[in-house]
């Protein structure tokens, strides 16, 4: 039997401008959630508060977006929020045009290249499983939240599954919505539930 080491939540941050219409960014201080990410995370507060399990401690990045969302959630559990290094993919050139001018662009080969000025997949998901493997080492037998963007949880959910690059944009994560792995002794984690988006 697999020996648990840490449980970990991922919730994604709530709707802004740049995610309602597709748009890609790697800024820090813009957008911020509006008036829909405020009550998808609301909602997401009150699956939490049914489900009454305690969670030790609140991650985000410094991104406007997540840590607006991770105070409303460490409001609930009154907790304090731990800011680390999991910012998003950097898009280089490709920062604040939509999904579809980027494939229109460069076709479905967009997944693998890596924008002038940006981030390469395979470094972003490098990059992000450092600092998962990290959380896991600091919080043997806790239950964490980390508060962050679709992309860092598309790389979690890659790396579970070994997905190759070219499969994991195929993945829909949604703002406002959870995701639950669970990591285990000898490397190996395990995903619980995916994009789970409360009603």
């Amino acid at each position: 039997m697999f020996k648990r080491k840490c449980k970990i939540t991922f919730i994604t941050h709530g709707a802004t401008v740049h995610s309602m219409d597709g748009i890609v960014s790697d800024s820090d201080k813009f957008p911020k959630i509006n008036d829909i990410g405020e009550e998808e995370i609301s909602k997401v507060c009150e699956y939490l508060t049914n489900r009454a399990v305690n969670y030790d401690k609140i991650y985000t990045d410094s991104s406007a977006r997540c840590t607006q969302s991770a105070q409303i959630v460490a409001k609930l559990f009154k907790k304090k929020i731990t800011t680390i290094n999991l910012l998003p993919r950097r898009y280089g050139e490709w920062s604040g045009q939509s999904v579809n001018e980027i494939y229109k662009q460069y076709g479905v080969d967009a997944i693998t290249k890596t924008p002038k000025g940006g981030e390469s997949l395979e470094k972003f998901n490098k990059r992000v499983a450092e600092v998962i493997d990290k959380l896991v080492e600091e919080n043997l037998g806790n239950r964490i939240i980390v508060v962050t963007t679709p992309d860092v949880v598309r790389a979690a959910v890659a790396l579970t599954l070994n997905l190759e690059p070219e499969s994991q944009y195929k993945m829909l994560i949604k703002t406002g919505s959870l995701t639950q792995i669970s990591y285990f002794e000898d490397n190996w984690s395990s995903i619980i539930y995916s994009d789970y988006v409360p009603l």
